[in-house]
């Protein structure tokens, strides 16, 4: 089978130029995206994605303000300014680098940030959003998604189409089982405690692989002619940066799939520019 490997480099380039032209035209208004991200300590991974949106930012056009704070900033401290941000006209969307020292309720940041700042779409109210069909920001991986099956596979239609997601947590499976839901797909939520996963994955026309468990969807998983997404970032045992997908033998059978890394990781980072672009047209519009 002549299998689509679907890169999420070139649609996550795709659509940061599409945000840089329409940030041009907004800047000719005299309007500037503005983008506030608070990193709390020194974690290396946290270090890395931060400077990854600073990029993203500069690419496109946006305004991003940088606060780096000590890892014993007090969870009042973190609060303050948070608030201090849900405040600023000019500051269009709040993004807290997760995860936070252990000293800081992240439940508390979560429910701190502005719903109409949350460009991260974890606020509940977003969430809530989501489930009633209303608008609101979606998190970013789920987004990210649907944007990778629309723009990466020629001429495929949710619609219509059964999907399993492997994985129920809060940030990738339940709001991806709503999106998909959104475009019209028959939707299984599958978990860690799945009975006959195997069978349940292979009525799958897409299964979107969300556990966090190196390998663990293998080909016995996969009907022929499915699309996978492997939502997986993890080390495999010779330290190789891997998915929960086994690739080489599952890319021999599905029609499309994506790899790690290369796939969804980099439409995180380019949906939290399209959540800021939207972000500052609803607070001009307001």
């Amino acid at each position: 089978m002549n299998t689509k490997i679907i890169d999420g480099k070139i649609i996550s380039g795709q659509i940061k130029d599409e945000l840089k032209e329409k940030t041009a035209l907004l800047k000719e208004k005299g309007i500037e995206v503005t983008l506030a991200v608070i990193l709390v300590g020194a974690d290396p991974a946290s270090q890395v994605y931060v400077r990854n949106k600073k990029r993203a930012c500069e690419y496109i056009g946006y305004r991003s303000l940088s606060y780096e704070l000590p890892e014993d900033t007090s969870e009042e401290e973190l609060l303050k300014l948070i608030d201090e941000l849900n405040g600023r006209k000019d500051v269009d969307g709040i993004l807290v680098q997760m995860p936070l020292p252990k000293h800081i309720d992240e439940k508390k940041v979560t429910l701190a940030i502005s719903p109409d700042k949350d460009v991260d779409g974890f606020h509940p109210m977003n969430v809530g959003a989501l489930c009633v069909g209303d608008k609101g920001f979606v998190s970013c991986t789920p987004a990210g998604i649907i944007q990778l099956l629309k723009r990466g596979v020629d001429g495929f239609d949710i619609s219509g189409k059964e999907c399993v997601i492997v994985g129920r947590s809060n940030i990738v499976g339940k709001p991806m089982a709503l999106l998909m839901l959104r475009e019209n797909a028959t939707v299984t939520i599958a978990h860690s405690r799945t009975k006959n996963l195997e069978e349940v994955c292979k009525r799958a026309d897409i299964i979107i692989a969300a556990v966090g468990k190196a390998g663990m969807i293998t080909k016995d998983h996969v009907k022929p002619g499915a699309v996978v997404i492997d939502v997986g970032i993890n080390r495999s045992e010779d330290g190789k940066l891997c998915g929960d997908v086994k690739f080489d033998e599952v890319s021999e059978i599905a029609s499309a799939i994506t790899p790690v890394p290369g796939g969804v990781g980099p439409m995180t980072i380019a949906m939290l520019m399209y959540n800021c672009y939207e972000a500052a047209i609803m607070h001009m519009n307001s």
